[in-house]
C-alpha cells in the first residue's frame, strides 16, 4: 500500500450515472489486476474504494457509478488533487487461467475485467468477455474490449442489445479454462453454479479502512474468516462460503 496526491486529468459521463478518471501521479503500486484504490473526500470521513481500470506506473484510471454521496462528490471534479490510497487489494492471479480464460463482469463490475483482459493477451492467453447489464442505456466498455481483439458477448435483462437474460444466458457453447468475475453478488452465486471450471471472484463489499486494520468486511470462507480488502476482494472458487 502506498499514499500519495493524484491530479486530476479527466472525469467524463460514459453512461447514466457512471464516470471514467484518470489520474496522474505515482501509481507504480499498482501490480496486479483487481486491485483498488481508496479516496479521501474533504468533508467526508471514510475513504472510498474504487476498483482499477488501467494503470501505468504514472497513471491509474478507474470507472465509478454514483450511487451515494462520496461519489456524488466525485462526479463534479473536473481538477484538483486527490489524496490516494494505492496497491490494496490481492487481485487476479494469473498464472491459473489456461489458454482461454472467461472474463465475466456485471455492471459496475465490469472496469476491472479490463486490465486483467490486457494482461491476459501480453502473456497470449485468449480470452473470452462477457458483459452483463439490465438495459441498453447502463452498456459500458464493450468497445473497449472489442478495441484489444478479443470475442466480447454482451448481455441485457431486458433484451434490448445482445442476449436476452443474465451473463449465464451466455455461457452456453463456450469453451474455456478457467472463469474470472467481478460483479454483484447475486451474479457471483450464479456464475459459480453455472460455470464448469474453477475460476476467481471479485467480492464487493462495504469497508472502513480498506487495509485490512478494523476487520469491518470480514467473510468466513473454507479456510476461515477473510477480509475483502486485504485478503481478497478476490477469492477462489474453491473457498467460496455462500451464506444462506
Amino acid at each position: 500500500m502506498k499514499q500519495g496526491y493524484f491530479t486530476i486529468a479527466s472525469n467524463d459521463k460514459i453512461a447514466e450515472n457512471v464516470y471514467k478518471m484518470q489520474l496522474l501521479g505515482d501509481a507504480s503500486s499498482i501490480v496486479n489486476a483487481g486491485e483498488f484504490i481508496n479516496i479521501k473526500l474533504d468533508g467526508l470521513y471514510l475513504r472510498r474504494p474504487i476498483s482499477v481500470y488501467d494503470a501505468t506506473p504514472k497513471s491509474v484510471t478507474i470507472i465509478y457509478k454514483v450511487v451515494g454521496k462520496g461519489t456524488e462528490v466525485m462526479s463534479s471534479m473536473k481538477d484538483g488533487v486527490l489524496d490516494v490510497l494505492t496497491g490494496l487489494g490481492n487481485g487476479y492471479d494469473l498464472s491459473l487461467s489456461g489458454d482461454k480464460p472467461l472474463l465475466i463482469g456485471g455492471g459496475v463490475g465490469v472496469p476491472p475485467l479490463y486490465l486483467l483482459c490486457k494482461k491476459l493477451i501480453s502473456e497470449n492467453k485468449k480470452p473470452t468477455v462477457i458483459l452483463g447489464f439490465n438495459t441498453s442505456s447502463e452498456i459500458i466498455l464493450e468497445k473497449d474490449f472489442l478495441d484489444l481483439g478479443v470475442d466480447v458477448i454482451v448481455t441485457t435483462v431486458d433484451g434490448s442489445y445482445g442476449v436476452k437474460g443474465f451473463v449465464t444466458n451466455a455461457l452456453d457453447g463456450l469453451d474455456y479454462t478457467y472463469v474470472y468475475t467481478c460483479g454483484p453478488l447475486p451474479m457471483l452465486k450464479a456464475v459459480y453454479n453455472a460455470t464448469k471450471t474453477s475460476g476467481e471472484y471479485s467480492f464487493e463489499e462495504r469497508m472502513g479502512c480498506g487495509f485490512g486494520a478494523c476487520m469491518g468486511c470480514s467473510c468466513k470462507t473454507l479456510y476461515g474468516n477473510k477480509r475483502i480488502c486485504k485478503d481478497g476482494p478476490v477469492l477462489k472458487k474453491e473457498e467460496i462460503i455462500w451464506e444462506k
